[in-house]
């Protein structure tokens, strides 16, 4: 498969993430968003000839960077799938509980977003799809066909945090009575003069857009089930990074760090008999949540919204 050069992509936080991973030569490494393999090439400089990583994309043109990768560099290996799905591929593998660190950048990658084609972005007007497996699941075009005007809603309000969630859905209903949404910018006008108060340097459709991304490719159920897995494919002393972009993601990752961080009996009802391992952690939060630099903010915008957290496992 051939890859369009003309969009390119720059890694958020990369040598801070490789460095939080703290590299063993010999370890087994899973990087869970592979993108155009910023963090995995890097990953790859540490290790040496007995190390081993393992890439994680859902996109075909990401699939196609990591196998020309895979192809140059035999401890790499690239494997079509969510990071949701990773336990399973750690089970094919062997992996359980045998990793060193797992790694997880998430959000769209900046060809994703720039490429019209994909139909991520209302900046450029193209088809109206959003998936990053663009093979799987049901495109944003068909969703904002068939959805009850409630569920469209939802989405707007829950996913991309939308205050005018309802105005917005009600009136790509009546819309897509007379004429179906085929196009990015088509959805992006109507989402536009449907919103009443616009925010200071940010386009209408921000935030539905997002919510439809989000819903589509079932980011932040993907989520929660890739921490999981994530936590159990690491051996004790292993290491979770997460670079998360928006504050629905952050909060998942946060809660999910602080609830093992503190023991699991720390969530459940008084006076209910547990056992004592419901009391011991099971990571340790490695220090405070990391931003981008400023010569980072200056080089890459985009990377104003990034949130890492490391975590290490305990047990």
């Amino acid at each position: 498969m051939t890859i369009d050069s003309g969009f390119n992509h720059i890694t958020v936080l990369l040598d801070e993430a490789v460095e939080a991973l703290d590299v063993r030569v010999d370890g087994c490494y899973l990087d869970g968003t592979f993108g155009r393999g910023g963090h995995s090439r890097l990953l790859l400089s540490k290790l040496g000839p007995d190390g081993r990583l393992l890439g994680f994309d859902k996109d075909p043109q990401a699939i196609a960077t990591g196998q020309a990768l895979a192809a140059e560099d035999g401890r790499f290996v690239i494997v079509q799938r969510s990071f949701a799905e990773m336990a399973a591929v750690i089970a094919e593998q062997g992996l359980a509980g045998k990793v060193q660190g797992v790694l997880m950048d998430l959000g769209v990658s900046s060809p994703q977003l720039d490429d019209p084609e994909r139909g991520f972005s209302f900046m450029n007007d193209g088809p109206l799809d959003m998936r990053m497996d663009p093979t799987r699941g049901v495109s944003a075009a068909e969703f904002i066909a068939q959805a009850p005007e409630e569920e469209i809603a939802r989405v707007f309000k829950e996913y991309g945090e939308e205050r005018f969630a309802r105005r917005m859905a009600r009136a790509v209903v009546l819309r897509r009575e007379a004429e179906p949404f085929l196009r990015t910018g088509d959805l992006a006008e109507v989402l536009k003069v449907a919103n009443p108060a616009w925010e200071k340097g940010k386009n209408p459709a921000t935030r539905a857009f997002q919510g439809l991304r989000i819903h589509v490719n079932n980011e932040l159920g993907d989520l929660e089930a890739g921490l999981e897995a994530a936590l159990d494919a690491l051996e004790v002393g292993g290491r979770l990074v997460v670079i998360s972009f928006h504050s629905l993601e952050d909060r998942i990752v946060k809660l999910f760090m602080r609830r093992l961080s503190k023991g699991e009996a720390d969530n459940l009802p008084r006076n209910l008999p547990v056992r004592f391992e419901a009391f011991v952690p099971k990571i340790k939060v490695h220090g405070k949540p990391q931003f981008a630099s400023e010569a980072e903010l200056k080089a890459n915008p985009r990377s104003r919204s990034a949130v890492m957290r490391v975590a290490e496992k305990l047990r």
